[in-house]
């Protein structure tokens, strides 16, 4: 049997497993003539107590949350034809916070009011030359700079998104990195040269208004090294993206344009972690995919450091975002302080506690959150 494996098939799982001492796996549920089908998931909660200050007023609010991932089940398909192998990949990803008909604004009802997030919806064919993927993943700029993130499997902030959200906290979108969203795609990735590896597609254009012309798509690329030195990794990163929206008759034009980059070393139990990314014309609420006005300026950097000993990881976090989505504004000015606790309890659950202080010009926010994370 051909033992060769797409690239993207293990990128979902890495979502869950970055950096958080988990040897986890998807679970096979069906394997055999060159075919295999898996499926994987996470279910995570939290309790969450939040502390939201601002000039006139203070509101303290305990939930029962998730945490900055959603909950998901993804399911894997992989079959290898003569040289090539094909591959599939959905994911259903869900809150768990729909019981508050005014938390979901709606006003008949709330109750298992839940609407399923389908966030990869691919194909993939891959053999030596690589791999090229069709569907819908996650975008590549920004795209390492999140699944580095040590808290992934954490809280993080919710100055963005408010303590009375129906959905997920906000990690350290806004506060260190663009978030990639999910979005219809062909991409190319590299085989792995020596550890070097690049990736770049072309991506469906956001619009910058109802009535707003695209007359090309959005263009993103990634390029990764990994290597190895006595009793340690290191892993560098870059990537980058452009669009162009334009109104059709009368209006103004709206360049997009952004570079993300990084760099992690790992020495004994330590993990030390630097990334950041520069962008205009992109950048409401953290969403990298969003489209704001021409020359309006985001940038972000986030620092971290982790140490692992036994069951435990402990790490410390700052990242900070100032710009805004007007030329010279600063309504993105945001920055989050973060100390988290990891407990492995074993290779598929673990507890885990944060503290997150995130502050604005108008606001701050602070959380304490007490969780555990299940996932296969």
């Amino acid at each position: 049997m051909n033992n060769k494996k797409p690239f993207s098939q293990m990128l979902p799982l890495a979502v869950a497993i970055s950096l958080s001492s988990q040897a986890q796996a998807a679970i096979t549920l069906y394997e055999q003539d060159d075919t295999s089908f898996s499926t994987d998931g996470m279910i995570n909660t939290f309790l969450v107590s939040t502390e939201e200050k601002t000039a006139t007023e203070t509101k303290n609010q305990s939930r029962v949350m998730m945490g900055f991932l959603p909950n998901w089940i993804g399911f894997n398909f992989a079959k290898q034809v003569d040289d090539l192998k094909v591959g599939a990949r959905s994911s259903f990803w869900v809150t768990i916070n729909d019981s508050d008909p005014i938390r979901t604004q709606n006003s008949t009802h709330g109750f298992t009011d839940t609407g399923i997030d389908v966030r990869q919806f691919y194909g993939t064919v891959a053999s030596d030359w690589g791999e090229v993927l069709i569907g819908k993943d996650f975008g590549l700029f920004n795209r390492s700079n999140i699944l580095g993130d040590e808290i992934l499997l954490g809280y993080g902030q919710t100055h963005t998104v408010t303590s009375d959200a129906a959905n997920v906290s906000f990690g350290n979108i806004g506060t260190g990195y663009l978030y990639p969203f999910p979005v219809s795609q062909i991409t190319y990735r590299s085989p792995d040269m020596g550890g070097f590896q690049v990736a770049a597609g072309v991506f469906d254009p956001n619009k910058s208004s109802t009535t707003s012309e695209e007359s090309a798509p959005r263009i993103e690329a990634e390029a990764t090294y990994n290597g190895e030195f006595d009793q340690g990794s290191y892993k560098v990163w870059l990537g980058g993206m452009t669009q162009s929206s334009k109104e059709v008759s009368g209006g103004g034009k709206v360049d997009s344009n952004g570079v993300s980059y990084g760099a992690n070393v790992k020495f004994g139990g330590l993990s030390l972690s630097a990334s950041g990314f520069d962008a205009t014309g992109v950048g409401a609420a953290g969403l990298g995919n969003t489209v704001t006005s021409d020359d309006a300026d985001v940038d972000g950097h986030l620092l971290q450091a982790s140490y692992s000993f036994g069951k435990e990881r402990l790490v410390l976090s700052y990242g900070k975002n100032k710009g805004g989505t007007t030329p010279g504004g600063s309504e993105l000015d945001l920055k989050n302080h973060a100390v988290a606790w990891f407990h492995k309890v074993n290779d598929n659950f673990q507890l885990v506690a944060e503290y997150d202080k995130a502050e604005s010009d108008s606001k701050e926010v602070r959380s304490i959150t007490i969780g555990a994370v299940l996932s296969y």
